[in-house]
């Protein structure tokens, strides 16, 4: 039989034994909570980065659409969003590359 010192001693040791279970059981579920919630952002960060050229396209169509069209309020719609539109001069044409094109084409013919 125990003694009452021994007995003690494996109860508070059972003790123990229990709450590192029980905190175990506690951070394995919050480690995969925490898991589950990263995988999430990931998979946010992968399709953002997939639609970013798409995103690109868009604004520069409306941006192109807003020219175009001379759409003050499309160009203000993105100008209030942060994108800033700007009309390129067409190049301009010296009289000498004019008639360099003019024998070009002319050459084609």
């Amino acid at each position: 039989m125990l003694k009452s010192w021994e007995f003690w001693t494996l109860t508070l040791l059972a003790a123990i034994a229990v709450a590192l279970t029980a905190t175990n059981i506690v951070l394995y579920n919050q480690n995969r909570d925490l898991q589950t919630e990263i995988a999430g952002r990931t998979q946010y960060v992968q399709q953002s980065a997939q639609l970013e050229g798409l995103f690109q396209e868009i604004l520069k169509a409306l941006a192109e659409l807003s020219v175009r069209k001379q759409d003050t309020a499309l160009a203000d719609l993105l100008a209030r969003r942060g994108f800033t539109v700007t009309v390129n001069p067409p190049p301009a044409t010296t009289p000498q590359a004019a008639q360099g094109e003019a024998k070009k084409s002319a050459k084609g013919k």
